[in-house]
């Protein structure tokens, strides 16, 4: 598996769609981040259209709210579909089982920081579980701001999709846009992007 970081979102939108990891890198990192323990790799993961389908997603942005809520809650035990950095968090996950785990101090940490609440973190935690996969922290912040969580947790690296929470997060801890896969516009022939 490789993982494509560009400056550039017509080049990472390309690698994205050949369904391969893929961000781009649209600032610089800050200069006055916190030093993070030597020794240790911290990432932290938006979940929607970054480690699971859009889908879920695409619900919220049409029908809207209640339309998520009622369809997350109604699919709680179903696993979501796995999105490409889907498979470099499944990889961080089977490396740290090898490594020593229950402490702050284990060299990879891994966060889950998403704007989902109750009752649609359910199948996030149900999902991660399916996958055999173990997080050190899960933040489900039901659309309070990510920046302050980022700034605890300190990540080398933050993965979102959407530009609103990126543009904090990035003033604060080094972040990457993964850009929404392109779909076909029905009707048009025109192919556009989810957002």
């Amino acid at each position: 598996m490789s993982i494509c970081f560009s400056t550039n979102v017509d080049d990472a939108q390309k690698v994205i769609d050949s369904r391969q990891c893929a961000a781009a890198i649209l600032k610089a990192p800050p200069a006055n981040a916190p030093q993070i323990p030597k020794g240790q790799v911290r990432i932290a993961f938006d979940g929607d259209a970054v480690l699971f389908s859009d889908a879920s997603e695409l619900v919220y942005k049409t029908p809207g709210l209640d339309a998520f809520q009622a369809q997350e809650d109604a699919l709680q035990h179903t696993p979501m579909e796995e999105k490409p950095y889907a498979s470099l968090l499944i990889k961080l996950a089977k490396l740290q089982e090898r490594l020593p785990t229950g402490s702050k101090d284990s060299p990879i940490r891994i966060a889950i920081v998403t704007a989902r609440n109750s009752p649609s973190e359910m199948r996030v935690i149900n999902t991660l579980r399916a996958w055999g996969v173990y997080v050190d922290e899960a933040f489900f912040l039901g659309g309070v701001g990510k920046p302050k969580v980022l700034t605890a947790f300190n990540p080398h690296i933050f993965f979102d999709d959407q530009d609103v929470h990126l543009e904090a997060a990035a003033n604060l801890v080094p972040s990457g846009k993964v850009p929404y896969l392109t779909r076909p516009n029905i009707g048009s022939g025109i192919a556009s992007s989810v957002e």
